[in-house]
């Protein structure tokens, strides 16, 4: 399996964890994509930093081979699948030890 399949799958795992298992939706809100640009910035800062000096390199087949800032678009998805599934997973934790619900 090349990486761009499996950066494909965690999106959409993501997606779907945070829509309709944990139904914690913080895609359909205001909150998550006004911060996320945030992240991105960090993310494309270290992965820039990482892959432009060569610390990581990937064989060329296993990406599509857009880049952005040094960073495989790749990269830049999986980040995304990695932040979404853990602030989701976060807020479905709080929402069951909060008091009175």
């Amino acid at each position: 399996m090349t990486y761009t399949a499996s950066v494909i799958l965690g999106v959409l795992a993501a997606v779907v964890i945070d829509l309709w298992v944990l139904r914690t939706r913080l895609l359909a809100g205001l909150v998550f994509w006004a911060t996320y640009p945030i992240v991105l910035l960090f993310q494309l800062l270290s992965n820039g930093v990482l892959t432009g000096r060569g610390v990581v390199r990937y064989a060329d087949w296993t990406i599509l081979g857009l880049r952005i800032a040094y960073a495989p678009i790749e990269d830049l998805l999986f980040g995304f699948a990695l932040v979404l599934l853990t602030l989701s997973i976060w807020v479905w934790l709080g929402r069951r030890t909060r008091p009175g619900r």
